[in-house]
């Protein structure tokens, strides 16, 4: 009897466990992949919003949105956390994404 409700306790602890993770799996907002192709523009128009060439800035970071389906953080910087975004070179080996 009371291994079935250890059982019965460890079952429903896995149960709240998996529950617990699916809600929290939408959560990544940033990272290769944690965007759709949709949520780009809107985006890129944050991101360079500071840019001294905004319409050049938007080109190239959709043009990477689309690829990485990441856009990092801020008008600036923390390109760490979208690797792909942060990797992408030009010919010359100069960033690609802004």
């Amino acid at each position: 009897m009371a291994n079935i409700k250890a059982m019965s306790l460890l079952l429903a602890f896995l149960v709240v466990a998996m529950l617990v993770s699916e809600a929290f799996a939408g959560t990544n907002y940033y990272g290769n992949n944690s965007l759709k192709l949709s949520q780009c523009p809107g985006r890129c128009k944050q991101r360079c919003s500071k840019a001294r060439k905004t319409e050049e800035c938007k080109f190239f970071c959709n043009k990477c949105c689309a690829k990485c389906l990441c856009v990092p953080p801020g008008t600036f910087a923390n390109k760490e956390v979208c690797p792909c975004y942060n990797n992408w070179k030009t010919k010359l080996g100069g960033p690609k994404c802004p």
